[in-house]
């Protein structure tokens, strides 16, 4: 039984970069640990050398393939210095497994990969790379000198192809390879009486033949070592091991036309199709046109009739010799006569066309099944004029103008997401809009939901009176109300609530709790609806999921900035919301997945029209932001939080009436306050000191973990900087659990000399995701540039220490954007002060200066102003 690499795992982090997750147990674990530790390169070697017979992990199954198709060049070119193909940068890319980090995959790392194993074995080999070749497994050394050679012989038209074995002698003066016949290489080796030369030669030659029936023969006969002609019968029995042969080491030179690797081959192609352009879309049914076909031109009748009273698998078809199989193509010719019967009238769902053109085949069809896999080669199904349009349009859509109640400038990848919602909603496409944090997806839905409301003279008049419903997390309800006020003022918006059921508004924001508890809500026809932070109905079992799929609506809109593409059981929960049917049942889809195997192509392509994901590592996006984006997460108070609160404030109000209270004694009790109400606002046990730090019990913690659990996915690492120490070691118990990693803190008690160690650690490249600081201990003096995002947990009211403290990250040897978090409780005095700050930010030091800053100007308040400063907004706290 083979040995498994049962825990290791690889990653591609942003940078990007690739590494090694999991835990090493066995030997061969270790063994390839400590290679990776030196390189992924070096690992990859060992994975197609030592370990080639091991059981692995998808993602290191993607690494090994990738190796070997370096291994099979290396051996041909006998060099190690070229470039990577762009056939092999296709099947790196195509090949690639759900694994973390998948999104960060480019040609560019495959390239710098490639180069990485190229100069590990240029430095290993030197001038020994056969016996480097040798040493490294019995698959790779001494393959690459021998090559097939098949010529067509015109002049004999019953034998009209040519073969010849040739021994690659050297190298011309003129960079030619020059080529000996096989039996001039065994004489030369015989008269040296070099055996081990001799052996060399023919190795790659016994490997074909211990496979190839074919290869055997011709060593047996010793025909290899003559000049051969053959029937077309004989040529295809060697065209037909192409691949095979150059896997063995073998060079083949075939003529020009089938440099492919195979011939050129009739098939039948399937042209879909909508009738009229217009009619593009959801409830479009679309047509299907059956074809033979060849190099994307149509048979004549005459060609049709030629294939079929052939008997030989070759034939000379429009000037060039062409592959035959009728046994195949009367097997797909059958099966879209079937599928002609299941459509009687001749017409295709909208979702079922698309899983054709992607290759994902029918969806739940059990006498359809199994097609992929055997016939795939046999067929095509191509996209006709009407609906290539359409899908052309969902990758670039027309642009389109800003709507005018929308008080924002959108930079041009948001209009350009504008566009593709507003596309998406005409053709009543459910729309995944993926883009990475900080890229703005809530504004770009805000501006779908105006230009929507707009439009309604545009729309049906059932449609007009509808409202459209956002359902977040309970923490984001605050930040979606900001959001809508500022930048659409014009809109009616209304949170759902047990009381409201006429719903009398442009938008309603729900959370995801209180939806699976709302009949009303349920009953609403919806003119759209928005899920926010939509990884919330990735388990499909869930009461909310379910609950979430009977919402009616004309369009659906997911907003996740998680990679959802990478894990395919995610994938179809939320395809299950957002276009039901388009993946299958459940049932269906996993075992069309098992059935793609490692070709996760065909689901790529299914996907891609209704998936915008833009990331900030993209330079046509990053060269459009700024260098560091701060945004302000609003986080709400749980019920213990707002008791707690309330009662602080009459306990306030009740000390500040005390007419025997000394002035003196005034300023350090409201000071002494202050510091109350922002514990209060981090968690309620950071004001008890009773150490419990339950997360459902803070706003704060929940936003945190939120927020975390999508860097977590992103593999992005983040700074949280809180002003007190003691919330250091909950926050770092808290993120340890929301990353499943170990972090870093830093506070007042941690020695000097450990500072350099730990900011070391932080920036090694598979580095700790967190690091917690307190302000006081690590605001200034560290280069954290590893990090691209900065929390701050709660705020130090004074901006220009809090800048103080993102520019850990956010400084020189940053090559990410860096996105600022501000938390911020709304409807407590955090919110009030962030508004006198930034009334504020253009003054001087005079007002702000110093640790005091808002302190001291809270202090100086009459009694009734500071009391209803402090005050509690219950309106906007829940």
């Amino acid at each position: 039984m083979a040995e498994a690499f049962a825990m290791l795992t690889a990653a591609c982090t942003p940078e990007p970069a690739l590494v090694l997750r999991g835990e090493a147990e066995s030997g061969l674990e270790r063994e390839l640990r400590h290679a990776w530790a030196h390189t992924p390169a070096k690992a990859m070697l060992l994975m197609v050398g030592e370990g080639m017979k091991t059981a692995l992990d998808p993602s290191l199954e993607w690494l090994r393939r990738y190796a070997q198709r370096f291994m099979v060049r290396l051996c041909q070119a006998r060099a190690a210095h070229s470039l990577p193909s762009q056939d092999d940068l296709t099947d790196g890319l195509t090949s690639l497994p759900p694994m973390q980090g998948a999104e960060y995959v480019t040609e560019a790392l495959l390239t710098a990969l490639w180069e990485q194993l190229a100069t590990l074995v240029i430095h290993e080999a030197g001038d020994t790379l056969e016996a480097w070749l040798r040493a490294h497994g019995d698959v790779w050394h001494l393959v690459g000198r021998v090559t097939f050679h098949l010529a067509e012989n015109k002049r004999d038209a019953e034998r009209p192809f040519a073969f010849l074995a040739t021994f690659t002698e050297k190298v011309s003066a003129a960079g030619k390879i020059q080529h000996l016949p096989l039996a001039r290489a065994l004489q030369r080796y015989a008269g040296l009486q070099d055996q081990a030369a001799l052996n060399a030669l023919l190795e790659p030659v016994r490997n074909a033949a211990a496979q190839s029936v074919l290869v055997k023969a011709l060593l047996e006969s010793r025909q290899l070592f003559q000049a051969l002609a053959w029937t077309p019968g004989e040529a295809y029995e060697l065209v037909r091991e192409i691949t095979l042969l150059q896997q063995c080491g073998i060079v083949m030179k075939v003529p020009d036309w089938w440099q492919g690797g195979q011939p050129s081959r009739p098939v039948v192609q399937v042209t879909i199709d909508a009738e009229q352009k217009e009619t593009v879309g959801i409830g479009a049914m679309l047509s299907f046109k059956v074809a033979m076909s060849m190099d994307g031109e149509a048979l004549t009748p005459e060609e049709i009739a030629k294939i079929k009273a052939s008997t030989s698998s070759l034939i000379t078809l429009r000037g060039k010799w062409v592959q035959i199989d009728r046994e195949k193509l009367d097997q797909v010719l059958d099966h879209w006569t079937r599928v002609q019967q299941l459509h009687a009238n001749g017409a295709m769902s909208f979702h079922e066309g698309m899983r054709w053109l992607s290759g994902m085949g029918a969806a739940g069809t059990a006498d359809l099944q199994g097609f992929t896999d055997t016939s795939v080669q046999w067929s095509e199904v191509v996209a006709g004029k009407g609906l290539a349009e359409m899908l052309a349009q969902l990758r670039d859509p027309s642009e389109v103008r800003v709507p005018a109640g929308l008080k924002a400038t959108l930079r041009p990848y948001q209009a350009k997401g504008l566009a593709w919602l507003l596309f998406m909603q005409r053709l009543g496409l459910g729309a995944c809009l993926a883009d990475d944090m900080g890229l703005g997806k809530t504004l770009q839905v805000i501006a779908l939901l105006v230009a929507v409301k707009g439009s309604q003279s545009e729309l049906k008049l059932e449609l007009r009176t509808r409202p459209s419903l956002i359902v977040v997390p309970a923490s984001l309800v605050g930040n979606w109300k900001a959001e809508l006020a500022k930048f659409a003022p014009s809109l009616r918006v209304m949170t759902a609530s047990k009381e409201a059921h006429d719903f009398e508004a442009d938008v309603v924001i729900a959370t995801y709790q209180f939806l699976t508890r709302s009949k009303a809500l349920l009953a609403k026809e919806w003119k759209v609806v928005v899920l926010d932070e939509a990884q919330a109905i990735k388990n499909p079992g869930a009461l909310q999921t379910q609950t979430v799929k009977t919402l009616r609506a004309q369009m659906r809109i997911a907003l996740t900035g998680t990679p959802v593409e990478n894990r395919p059981g995610d994938l179809w929960s939320l395809f299950d919301f957002l276009n039901p049917g388009l993946l299958g049942s459940a049932a269906a889809f996993a075992e069309t997945i098992k059935r793609l195997g490692n070709r996760y192509a065909p689901l790529r392509q299914l996907v891609q029209p209704y998936l915008l994901r833009r990331m900030k590592t993209d330079k046509r996006i990053i060269a459009d932001l700024p260098d560091k984006t701060e945004v302000k997460a609003l986080c709400a108070l749980t019920k213990k939080q707002a008791t707690l609160y309330t009662r602080l404030v009459q306990e306030l109000k009740r000390t500040l009436d005390d007419p025997s209270l000394p002035p003196l004694q005034r300023n350090g009790l409201v000071l002494s306050f202050l510091i109350k109400f922002k514990q209060v606002c981090n968690h309620p046990s950071h004001w008890s000191g009773d150490g419990q730090f339950k997360p459902e019990d803070s706003g704060k913690f929940a936003r945190l973990a939120e927020i975390c659990s999508e860097l977590a996915e992103r593999q992005e690492r983040v700074l949280v900087f809180t002003q007190f120490a003691e919330m250091c070691e909950p926050l770092m118990q808290h993120l340890a659990q929301v990353f499943g990693r170990p972090g870093l803190m830093l506070n007042g008690s941690t020695p000097v000399k450990q500072r350099a160690q730990l900011v070391e650690k932080f920036q090694a490249s598979d580095g700790p995701p967190f690091f917690v600081i307190s302000v006081k201990a690590g605001g200034t003096g560290l280069t954290l540039t590893a990090a691209s995002h900065v929390i701050h947990f709660d705020r130090w009211w004074n901006p220009a220490v809090e800048n103080q403290a993102t520019d850990r990250a956010f400084r020189i040897g940053q090559k990410k954007n860096v996105l600022v978090h501000k938390f911020i409780v709304p409807g407590t005095i955090e919110e009030r002060v962030d508004r006198l700050m930034e009334g504020k930010q253009q003054l001087s030091d005079e007002l702000l200066g110093g640790e005091a800053g808002a302190e001291k100007m809270l202090t100086d308040m009459s009694t009734e102003e500071l009391l209803r400063f402090v005050a509690l907004d219950v309106g906007a706290v829940v």
